[in-house]
């Protein structure tokens, strides 16, 4: 997709590619461009980016990624371009968000 942009920004060589590490948090948005060496996992990438630093103990100890949306292994090698999310953990299920709901729907309350 956009993989022409992280290529422009970071050094790329035979044996380095050019990754980016996303964060997202609500009000604010983190990206690091990295320049790694080929055969780089998922969590070595996020550990270069140091990217974790920003997340409370208790998620940066339970890391979940995806690469252009899609769900991860921490142990999957990057390739080049790819784009690193770090996803952060859902406040609220959405299912129990959606039965909350509708009970308040047929109890006539909103």
């Amino acid at each position: 997709m956009h993989s022409w942009r992280v290529r422009d920004r970071c050094m790329t060589t035979p044996d380095r590619i050019a990754v980016s590490v996303v964060l997202a948090q609500p009000h604010r948005q983190f990206v690091v461009h990295l320049s790694v060496t080929q055969g780089t996992t998922v969590a070595e990438a996020v550990a270069q980016s140091s990217l974790t630093t920003r997340l409370p103990e208790d998620e940066a100890s339970q890391l979940n990624c995806a690469i252009y949306g899609r769900a991860v292994a921490l142990s999957q090698p990057v390739t080049a371009g790819d784009r690193i999310e770090i996803l952060r953990p859902l406040r609220l299920d959405p299912k129990e968000r959606r039965r909350t709901r509708a009970r308040m729907d047929l109890t006539g309350r909103r």
